[in-house]
């Protein structure tokens, strides 16, 4: 499995919309993509405007497929504009406990 976190930071007065945009990405990515295994997004708990996504796939290949999807290119039209600063951290992952 392969795992990518990415921090955005979001210009102030976009909060709002930057979370909606992701949550649908999110669910269509989870809901669609036979790859997808996980996509969280997250917010910092001590700045309004730091996003955290915590997606995992089942190889690079699929993160690669994710990239070409309609939802994915859809959000990317929304999201530009919004994020003023973004960073990715890529991961194997060696263990993840499945909830059951």
């Amino acid at each position: 499995m392969f795992c990518i976190v990415v921090k955005n930071s979001v210009k102030a007065g976009f909060r709002d919309q930057y979370l909606s945009i992701m949550k649908e990405n999110a669910r269509a990515s989870v809901e669609n993509e036979e790859g997808c295994l996980v996509f969280d997004v997250l917010s910092a708990q001590d700045n309004d405007h730091c996003f955290y996504l915590y997606e995992i796939y089942t190889s690079e290949d699929a993160l690669a497929a994710h990239k070409l999807t309609p939802h994915y290119l859809e959000s990317r039209k929304h999201l530009a504009g919004l994020i003023d600063e973004q960073s990715v951290i890529r991961c194997d992952v060696e263990h993840r406990n499945f909830q059951r």
